[in-house]
């Protein structure tokens, strides 16, 4: 029986099929685009195990603390104490470790800009290491 509007006959889809089995079942892939392959992981590739940077995690540095920051502050969050920043990183659903120590700045402290921030968060920690 004839399919009415296939280009191959039902033969020539039968064939094609069992040209096709072997390629599905190898477990390779089967694009003819290598560029669209997706790439298999490196031994030497960071893992990224622990989710977000925050200032009391593992290896921080203030770049990587500066860039969290960056991520989920704006412009308009600046010039802001402490408190005003950590309601706004709690409205954006900030890491708590990144919150509370947001808590443990002086009251008193204005910040202009994210860099003023990170340098605030990691200078603590940054001083007390050798």
């Amino acid at each position: 029986m004839q399919r009415g509007s296939d280009r191959l006959s039902v033969h020539r889809d039968d064939e094609m099929k069992h040209e096709l089995q072997g390629l599905l079942r190898s477990g390779h892939p089967t694009r003819t685009e290598e560029w669209n392959d997706p790439e298999p992981f490196a031994e030497d590739d960071p893992a990224v195990a622990h989710g977000p940077v925050t200032p009391n995690r593992g290896p921080t540095s203030l770049e990587s603390v500066r860039l969290e920051l960056a991520r989920l502050l704006s412009r308009g969050s600046f010039p802001a104490g402490p408190r005003e920043l950590m309601r706004t990183l709690d409205r954006r659903h900030a890491p708590d470790t990144l919150v509370e120590a947001l808590g443990r700045l002086p009251r008193q402290a204005r910040y202009n800009s994210v860099q003023e921030l990170a340098e605030a968060l990691t200078r603590p920690r940054e001083a007390g290491s050798p």
